[in-house]
């Protein structure tokens, strides 16, 4: 179980470098999108009796609510978050996209922690903040805090279409004589001097934490006005929900959560998919996200470039954008552009911004392009982030060895707090989707073939999709009961097929079809056991990657990838792997004795 302590107030903690950056953007982004969904752009009048109301507003209201959602979302950047390539990513995003309402405060203080800025970097980053199309300020000052304001105002009333990037000129550790303005202030280079610079700035040098009056007292005074200005908003905000009980509505469940159903309810809910003939995973997920979709109205997709391959494209949810080539900020599905790892990390930035469910898309072998966003949404338990990997083996084929994923499957498993779906047909691909977006704790990873999966009409959809929804089950009962039980055979995704087509005329052979590893290890005892009986010793598993994850479910034998792929038609690489149902057949043929 993954616990984390949580601060009040503080929404993420960003870890490495550029992620805060890029978190911003994928807030800026939810604030446009929110403003574009919630708030009109219009004056609306509502009319209210002339009696007593309970939030006493007797009088007709003619409000303008079109700034009610208006927020600007503030970054403090250092050398070291621009140097890291996930920032300038992001950074090219949010300037096209035409996100005015970010601003960026660049620390310039020419230091990074091993050595001075200029040892590693030489660009003139206004310029490059420029290009990307960023209105750029220079404050040559940095702790001239009345024309740090100055700016941040101009910046904030300059709704030119443009993000805001300001560059403070700072200097590290100032008031430190001994090493202000070097690298030795980054890190620990200070503490001999805390007691001396306490000395000359007037400070008790007995207290450790210390508190002015002065300063107590610019706080209060500044609770005070954040209090009227609060109440004023509030106010417009119950106007709001009053002329507009349906989006309020809508925006109190997308906050609450309770927008969406529970997992049982939704698996039955969305029609049986009726697919009698082989589908690739990555069509039926197509399939199944259009229903999601319709489900939970909060639910956006996008894609790093891949929409046409990956199939997540929500139909008839239009684009996000800022308008050009048909976008608009209420658009259901967000263009990234070849920006995998900034995508991870907009998509954070959307759930902590507490408002949509997102989920994105590339190849699964692209997964590393954003494995440190990844890893950061399981961190920060991120229920509302949700990734869409395709073409996940090396049945990709052509494309050969670069695009062919062996380790990546199980290294995403080892992610703690991330679950990963590898659904074998249309019925657990809906059970996966229904997952992504029904999980309370932590993201999911769904990973959905190219190639065609036969379906398992052995059991009925409801069936397939609660076995699903458990991380594993029986998807093929022995006749005998588990006393004539003689082998198990264990997969997932694209190789459960092969693991049904070998049991079929076995009476005596159990396969279970394993899509979530982690979610099946999280079942009770006795469902294990009744899966994975401990009176059945031999078991024989089969998935296209490494091998090693599967020997926890005490199998005597594992059929997987151990070594990069090849270039040629993805059948053929199957085949040259050992990756068919003859292959398999053999092994169990060497196993109970060729019975």
């Amino acid at each position: 179980t993954t616990t984390t302590t949580t601060a009040p107030g503080v929404e993420a903690t960003t870890g490495p470098l550029g992620q805060g950056i890029s978190n911003a953007v994928g807030m800026a982004a939810s604030q446009k999108m929110m403003a574009a969904i919630f708030t009109p752009t219009k004056t609306f009048t509502t009319t209210t009796t002339t009696t007593s109301t309970a939030s006493g507003d007797d009088n007709d209201k003619n409000a303008d609510f079109s700034d009610l959602f208006d927020h600007h979302i503030v970054v403090l950047a250092g050398d070291g978050c621009l140097q890291e390539g996930v920032s300038s990513e992001a950074a090219a995003f949010a300037a096209h996209e035409r996100l005015d309402n970010l601003i960026v405060l660049y620390d310039d203080n020419r230091v990074t922690l091993d050595k001075m800025a200029d040892f590693t970097q030489s660009e003139d980053v206004l310029m490059r903040y420029r290009s990307y199309g960023w209105d750029v300020y220079d404050i040559q000052d940095g702790h001239d805090v009345g024309e740090l304001k100055k700016v941040i105002r101009h910046a904030k009333e300059n709704n030119n279409g443009k993000p805001k990037f300001i560059k403070c000129h700072t200097i590290i550790g100032k008031g430190m004589v001994e090493i202000e303005g070097t690298s030795a202030a980054h890190g620990e280079g200070g503490l001999p001097h805390v007691d001396a610079t306490k000395a000359r700035l007037g400070l008790p040098v007995d207290q450790k934490w210390y508190v002015s009056h002065e300063t107590r007292s610019f706080f209060q005074d500044r609770t005070h006005k954040n209090k009227a200005q609060y109440d004023a908003w509030q106010t417009k905000f119950h106007a709001w929900k009053r002329s507009h009980p349906e989006l309020a509505q809508r925006l109190e469940d997308a906050i609450q959560g309770s927008a969406v159903m529970a997992p049982d309810d939704m698996i039955t809910h969305i029609p049986p998919t009726q697919q009698i003939d082989p589908e690739a995973s990555r069509v039926s997920g197509n399939k199944a996200i259009q229903h999601i979709a319709a489900l939970v109205p909060n639910y956006i997709s996008g894609s790093a470039d891949l929409h046409s391959s990956c199939r997540n494209y929500i139909e008839g949810g239009g684009n996000f954008g800022a308008g050009s080539n048909g976008k608009t900020y209420d658009g259901r599905n967000l263009h990234y552009g070849v920006r995998e790892h900034a995508m991870g990390s907009i998509m954070n930035g959307f759930a902590y911004h507490g408002i949509f469910k997102v989920s994105g898309s590339t190849f699964l072998v692209f997964a590393d392009y954003l494995r440190p966003a990844i890893r950061l949404a399981a961190l920060a338990q991120l229920k509302d982030v949700s990734y869409i990997f395709t073409h996940d083996s090396v049945g990709v084929g052509e494309d050969g060895p670069t695009h062919q994923p062996v380790e990546t499957l199980s290294s995403l498993r080892l992610i703690p707090n991330l679950d990963v779906y590898r659904p074998a047909d249309a019925e657990e691909t809906v059970a996966a989707m229904v997952h992504s977006v029904t999980r309370t704790n932590g993201p999911t990873a769904l990973v959905f073939s190219r190639q065609k999966l036969d379906q398992n009409h052995g059991l009925d959809s409801v069936e397939r999709r609660r076995g699903a929804l458990k991380g594993a089950y029986i998807a093929k009962q022995e006749t005998g009961g588990v006393s004539s039980l003689e082998l198990i055979l264990l997969a997932s995704g694209s190789e459960v097929q092969h693991a049904l087509q070998v049991a079929k005329d076995r009476p005596n052979v159990r396969v279970v079809s394993v899509p979530s590893m982690e979610v099946f290890d999280r079942q009770s005892q006795d469902y294990k056991e009744s899966v994975l009986p401990s009176s059945c010793a031999k078991r024989i598993a089969m998935e296209a990657g490494v091998s090693a994850l599967w020997y926890k479910y005490g199998c005597t034998k594992v059929l997987g990838v151990e070594h990069f792929g090849h270039s040629a038609p993805g059948n053929l690489v199957l085949q040259g792997f050992g990756m068919t149902a003859e292959d398999l057949e053999r092994e169990v043929d060497a196993i109970l004795g060729g019975s």
